[in-house]
């Protein structure tokens, strides 16, 4: 396997580190144990600053390293070791601290350094001597900001000359923030020009200019500014900015979408004067308001500011306004940690240009068998993209929701409706200054499809006491009209549950989707991710007493779900005792539901392996195996397990993911005719994420299935 990768800029200022962003990405969907690892850090502003790199895919990616492990020296250390004459001794520090980050690691990725000043020949020659000492492979990122096309591949053939030249490895060049309207023709010429030593990897990101700005909370950052009002609102991006030292109806002709307003802080109609532009509906929404000259407004005036509903960030430095405005001028944006729409953003540019497939061919030799939770994620998004499903979200008003929207809109993973009442819907995402162009967006009873769907729901009900006034009483009801949605083909499945009870989520279905053909009941899985694997625990979450024939319904959903996750399955049907070992009530019936398990089985889902009555130490341990029972052929392995009743499955549950860390993704529905999924009222926003993209690959498996019989 190609253990390690060394990730190289022509220039400073080239966008790497989204790339290495992605990269990331890809990799932690293939490998287990990945690390980051920079071998000199620019930190000069003070000796307790950490590497904004570092922080961002530590953070991101949950990386079980200390900071400390993750760079050998800053760029201030290792200038005075060259000027000392112990660079050898500089290169052989490096390569130590890389080698024990390695020892933890099955693959390290290697950021280089772009030192602000520096001649170009320093930063080619230190990175050059670091990835060879290193013995990585390199890919280099090339600037295609404000290039000719002839400039940038001159540029590209000159660094791979010279990389070839000092016996580099280059396995590719991604050429990051090129122009949008030249980039197919840029990689045209890069693979037609045949550059570099055998086949390379080519790529071409477009300039994204929300990447290239920076926001509201790194401008406060940078300029060192105190956070007067809005600090939720911090990740909006500043497009420019705008001095106001005219007077308003000359101001207000100057707006423009992003912009960040800049102005004395004794300005107090200006202040008041943008706050309202804010909230009317036809002028452009600003990034921020800078107060200067260290004046902040009077009592008075903050009273009136803080009655607005649009809470902007507000923020005040003590430099005149010409100086705060140069300041900003100067300002490079980054991606930092804490800015998860931006990270959102880049992933998803990246994703968009990038043949991640092919890319991982070129850059990783082998790939895993285990599977990390970051990985199961990870391709849970790229599994549900392939196909675009249709899902609705009927709790609108939730700000999790809209948040969760946002990221899985801009990752394009699926195509959204959106319930609830429109006003306040967008009142929202003004306030949380979110982008949810490409969502619908329905509010019930106004909707053109609302009669309709009031009557299909009558016709359906009507012989169980249903009236056509109670019929337009349910339709309005979020769950209902977005079952519905569903029934009549409008949509292809649905998540709901933040706000809603499990009951209120699920009740609709089982009144009109009902069940799929062969299954009698509607049941759940939890995919549960530990460290090194996925295993499926069903049922947690709905039944709380299954007869023998039920445990064995849920056995084969749970089976041909954990299947559809990925999970190879090996189905244990748990029991306080193990195989012929113990009696009683309850063994007796895990023991019936195993035996009618697997006639099922012949039938419906065929060589599938299934154990039963089992302890849950002798499915998953394989030492507790060889003991209890030696020649099973799932003991020790099991992936699917099946617990006899919901007190047993949910407390179990529930202390595995609290007392080994796993991450519960779930509850999954299984037996229904179209996916309808359940949210956990203290759902997060991933949580969201990663339940609407199982549910658009539960809506992929069943058109599939119906065009197969059809």
């Amino acid at each position: 396997m190609a253990n390690k990768l060394y990730v190289a800029g022509t220039e400073p200022r080239t966008g790497k580190s989204a790339v290495v962003l992605g990269l990331m990405e890809l990799l932690t969907r293939n490998i287990k144990k990945v690390a980051f690892f920079r071998p000199l850090v620019d930190i000069s502003e003070s000796p307790e600053a950490m590497d904004n790199t570092i922080s961002l895919i530590r953070h991101h990616y949950h990386l079980d390293y200390d900071y400390d492990e993750m760079y050998a020296y800053t760029v201030n250390e290792a200038n005075q070791m060259i000027s000392m004459g112990k660079t050898e001794e500089l290169h052989e520090g490096i390569l130590a601290k890389f080698n024990k980050l390695a020892e933890k690691a099955d693959f390290v990725l290697c950021e280089g350094i772009e030192l602000e000043g520096a001649t170009a020949s320093f930063d080619f020659d230190i990175n050059v001597e670091i990835s060879n000492n290193l013995g990585c492979p390199v890919m280099l990122v090339a600037g295609g900001r404000m290039k000719t096309i002839d400039e940038l591949i001159q540029s590209i053939k000159v660094y791979y000359e010279s990389l070839h030249d000092r016996s580099c490895d280059v396995v590719g060049t991604i050429v990051n923030r090129a122009d949008p309207l030249m980039a197919e023709r840029i990689k045209t010429r890069l693979v037609e020009g045949k550059i570099g030593q055998g086949v390379q990897h080519f790529s071409v990101i477009p300039n994204n200019e929300n990447l290239g700005n920076p926001s509201m909370g790194e401008v406060a950052r940078l300029l060192n500014a105190e956070i007067l009002y809005g600090e939720e609102n911090l990740t909006r991006h500043v497009r420019g900015f705008t001095i106001a030292a005219m007077q308003l109806r000359n101001l207000l002709d100057r707006i423009e979408y992003g912009a960040l307003v800049i102005t004395p802080g004794d300005r107090s109609d200006v202040i008041l004067a943008c706050l309202a532009a804010v909230e009317s509906a036809t002028m452009p929404n600003i990034s921020g308001i800078m107060l200067t000259g260290g004046l902040v407004p009077e009592a008075p005036i903050q009273k009136v500011i803080e009655g607005f509903h649009n809470s902007i960030p507000i923020i005040a430095v003590n430099e005149n306004t010409f100086q705060a405005a140069i300041r900003v001028d100067n300002i490079h944006a980054t991606i930092t940690p804490d800015n998860t729409r931006k990270i959102t953003q880049a992933l998803a540019v990246f994703e968009r240009h990038i043949d991640m497939e092919a890319l991982s061919d070129k850059i990783i030799k082998t790939k895993t068998t285990i599977v990390t939770p970051k990985m199961f994620e990870s391709r849970l998004l790229q599994r549900a993209k392939s196909n675009k499903q249709h899902i609705v979200l009927p709790e609108g008003e939730d700000d999790r929701i809209l948040k969760a929207a946002e990221i899985l809109l801009r990752r394009d993973v699926v195509e959204l409706t959106i319930l609830g009442r429109r006003d306040m819907i967008n009142e929202r995402i003004k306030n949380l200054g979110l982008h949810l162009e490409k969502a619908n967006f329905i509010e019930p009873r106004l909707a053109d499809e609302f009669e309709d769907y009031v009557n299909t729901y009558y016709e359906l009900r009507k012989a169980k006491g249903m009236t056509r006034d109670g019929a337009r009483d349910i339709m309005a009801d979020l769950n209902f009209f977005g079952t519905m949605m569903i029934y009549k083909g409008h949509a292809d499945g649905m998540v709901s549950g933040a706000i809603h009870t499990t009951a209120a989520t699920i009740r609709p279905a089982f009144q009109f989707i009902k069940t799929k053909p062969g299954c009698s009941l509607v049941s759940s899985v939890f995919l549960m991710c530990l460290n090194d694997r996925v295993l499926a625990y069903g049922d947690c979450a709905v039944n709380p007493d299954p007869t023998a024939e039920q445990l064995a319904e849920i056995a084969i959903s749970s089976a041909q779900t954990a299947a559809l996750f990925g999970i190879k399955p090996l189905v244990a049907m748990l029991s306080y005792s193990s195989g012929n070992s113990g009696k009683g009530q309850q063994v007796e019936k895990v023991r019936a539901a195993t035996d009618m398990a697997k006639e099922r089985a012949v039938a419906m889902y065929p060589g599938l392996e299934i154990e039963g009555p089992i302890q849950y130490d002798a499915a998953v341990d394989p030492g507790v195996a060889r003991t209890k029972m030696p020649d099973s052929k799932v003991a020790g392995k099991a992936t699917v397990f099946v617990f006899p009743d919901l007190n047993t499955g949910n407390n179990t549950y529930k202390a595995v993911q609290r007392s080994a860390g796993a991450v519960a993704v779930g509850p999954i529905l299984q037996g229904l005719k179209k996916p309808v999924n359940d949210l956990s009222r203290g759902c997060l926003v991933p949580d969201i994420v990663n339940t609407v993209a199982m549910t658009a690959v539960q809506a992929q498996a069943e058109a599939e299935q119906l065009a197969k019989s059809a």
